[in-house]
């Protein structure tokens, strides 16, 4: 039986992808009622703290780790496993094709309080606060070059569960 029989697929299969497999994280301030976002420097794109999973290393530990990394954020009140998809994308700081089985978790902060980044060369990333909306019309503006449908995915799935746990109450994301 395949493992991935039950897993959505999204992107466009590409020649030559690398498998590298991982994961993201969609972050919530329940005091601001804001979500965290990364903002590419280069060009202003919307990305979800994320990033790829050593074999050795569990899918959670993983994508954590990349968060802190990432963001900085590691106050953490609430980790859930969200969904999980299957992505053929173009990875844009490293300009290579890649497919991955990503897992997506929900993130609920305890505070904002920042740690050091650790990020790579590659990555020009700042942190951001927005509401899921613009989030939304960020990827959408950009979707057909970048390929943004699995974070789409996993955001509304994500802000229906910070809805349903009582932690998002302003969001009118559908």
């Amino acid at each position: 039986m395949d493992e991935f029989a039950n897993i959505p697929e999204f992107g466009i299969k590409r020649e030559n992808e690398e498998r590298r497999d991982g994961g993201c994280a969609v972050v919530f301030d329940p005091k601001t009622q804001k979500y965290a976002i990364a903002v590419n420097a280069k060009n202003g794109a919307f990305w979800l703290f994320s990033g790829g999973v050593n074999s050795d290393e569990d899918i959670r530990d993983g994508v954590l780790r990349e968060v802190v990394e990432e963001s900085g954020l590691s106050d953490f009140l609430y980790i859930e496993e969200i969904a999980e998809a299957l992505c053929h994308y173009h990875n844009v700081l490293k300009n290579v094709n890649r497919f991955a089985h990503a897992t997506c978790f929900l993130i609920i902060l305890k505070s904002k309080k920042i740690i050091p980044t650790q990020l790579e060369e590659h990555e020009k990333l700042t942190l951001e606060w927005t509401t899921p909306e613009k989030i939304l019309s960020n990827w959408e503006s950009r979707n057909e070059s970048q390929g943004y449908d699995h974070w789409i995915y996993f955001l509304k799935k994500s802000v229906a569960r910070a809805k349903e746990l009582g932690y998002d109450t302003i969001s009118n994301l559908v």
